[in-house]
């Protein structure tokens, strides 16, 4: 029988924490297909994997093992184009989801006729609601009002000062529309993928999500927040061997995202100040890892 929901993982050194985010699929409502594209790890996560479905009896998923590290937009890709379901749900390795999550967020995907993707509360380890699970597009103009602090001007005119993130609002009591979500866990509907297109292969890691969820959006397909979806997503487990590579490619990305959506929108000086404060936010960023490393002060130390 075919499966309504493909789930597809994409791995990369998430050691241990790839085995505890499929067990957690296990305790799911819907019968799933599980797809895992590997992209090159070195660790031993595969291997753990399949240890923990040989003894807890779980059935292994499948896996696609690339030969190279060809990024999360190609491997995502790789795995919907293997995927066999109608709705496909893009999931981080380092994600444990609670047992009424996926059906939570199929049953409001599919009541709204217009929607093609979902996404869920994603919580950090202390219960807080993680920054990106719901936000709105940042424009050249909401990321400077976010990055200058000029938020608390939105009393004068909300529209014209509004911050790009939702995360610092309360949260809604059921499923809204939002602008983006996070691609740490996207619930996609197959023929909403058929008429916006594959992710952006030219993002190698982050900014593809913010650059799918603006073309959905461009072709008219609405995005939903379900606060009533809960997941943990232990953020960075895949990105701590490489943290330099990890903010250089987070940065380009964001340069990218930029150029390709609002060139020729907006004047060129305030572009120019924005490609700045990335540069400068990635100076500071690699500042921040060299100095952790000298000190040997981890990352929740800081």
């Amino acid at each position: 029988m075919t499966p309504l929901i493909s789930v597809i993982i994409v791995n990369y050194n998430a050691g241990h924490e790839l085995a505890g985010c499929v067990r957690s699929l296990t305790g799911a409502d819907d019968e799933l297909e599980i797809i895992i594209v590997d992209n090159r790890s070195d660790d031993d996560s595969l291997a753990h994997l399949e240890e923990v479905c040989r003894t807890e009896n779980i059935p292994v998923p499948r896996i696609v093992r690339n030969e190279t590290n060809r990024g999360f937009a190609v491997a995502c890709n790789q795995g919907a184009e293997v995927a066999v379901a109608e709705y496909l749900l893009f999931l981080n390795p380092d994600c444990l989801v609670e047992p009424a999550t996926i059906s939570t967020l199929l049953q409001a995907l599919r009541s709204e006729p217009g929607a093609g993707m979902a996404g869920g509360l994603i919580l950090n380890e202390d219960g807080s609601e993680q920054r990106g699970c719901r936000r709105g597009i940042p424009t050249p103009w909401t990321s400077l009002v976010s990055s200058f602090g000029l938020k608390h001007l939105a009393r004068l005119n909300g529209k014209m000062f509004a911050d790009f993130r939702l995360d610092r609002e309360p949260l809604p009591d059921g499923p809204v529309g939002v602008e983006a979500i996070s691609g740490a866990c996207m619930l996609v509907k197959r023929r909403a993928i058929e008429d916006v297109g594959p992710m952006d292969e030219d993002y190698f890691l982050h900014c593809e999500d913010l650059d799918w969820c603006m073309r959905f959006g461009r072709r008219g397909w609405k995005i939903l927040f379900v606060p009533g979806a809960r997941l943990l997503h232990h953020k960075g487990i895949c990105s701590t061997g490489r943290p330099v590579f990890v903010e250089w490619s987070k940065h380009k990305g964001m340069v990218r995202f930029y150029r390709k959506f609002f060139a020729g929108q907006y004047p060129a000086p305030m572009l120019w100040l924005v490609w700045l404060g990335i540069w400068t936010r990635f100076g500071l960023s690699v500042g921040q890892v060299f100095f952790r490393k000298v000190f040997g002060i981890g990352r929740g130390d800081a």
